[in-house]
């Protein structure tokens, strides 16, 4: 015998509808660079669009070495977009000092980046994030950041372009 309410069985049915169905929705929508010509391009092809330490960060997720990147000394007004399609990423405004070697920023523009969650390294699970365009690796988000945010995005300075306003 079936001893729930119809209201709450109502409750249930619903519930079960929105966990299943929410998420395929928000899929469907959540992917405005689903169509991107910068997604059909190829390996190879990115290998000869881009200096080999890009390549390797944007395409095969590498991590430039620490205080290497020109980009640490930069403080003028403008945007920094990702080196493989342009896309503005960051505001400069947001670029501080972390003290770490890459270029970090407490704040990213609405929509440019997509996440995940990285456990290449045994002991650390991560998110990562990626351009959201072309999906080329930027680098890693943390939670150790400067007001107003709290977040550190910690980015490879050779998967950048800084674009002066």
């Amino acid at each position: 015998m079936n001893t729930q309410t119809p209201d709450r069985r109502r409750f249930l049915t619903a519930a079960s509808a929105v966990a299943l169905g929410l998420p395929a929705l928000a899929h469907a929508k959540a992917d405005p660079y689903a169509t991107s010509p910068y997604r059909k391009i190829t390996d190879a092809e990115w290998r000869k669009r881009l200096p080999e330490a890009s390549y390797q960060v944007l395409r095969h997720e590498a991590t430039e070495r620490p205080g290497t990147s020109a980009l640490l000394n930069e403080h003028r007004k403008g945007v920094f977009a990702c080196l493989g399609c342009g896309l503005p990423l960051f505001k400069s405004q947001w670029k501080y000092d972390s003290h770490t070697g890459w270029p970090s920023f407490y704040d990213e523009i609405p929509g440019a980046l997509g996440k995940k969650t990285d456990t290449q390294l045994a002991l650390e699970v991560r998110t990562e994030y990626h351009c959201a365009r072309c999906l080329g690796h930027q680098g890693h988000v943390f939670n150790d950041g400067p007001r107003p945010t709290g977040l550190r995005y910690c980015n490879n300075g050779v998967a950048l372009k800084f674009v002066p306003a």
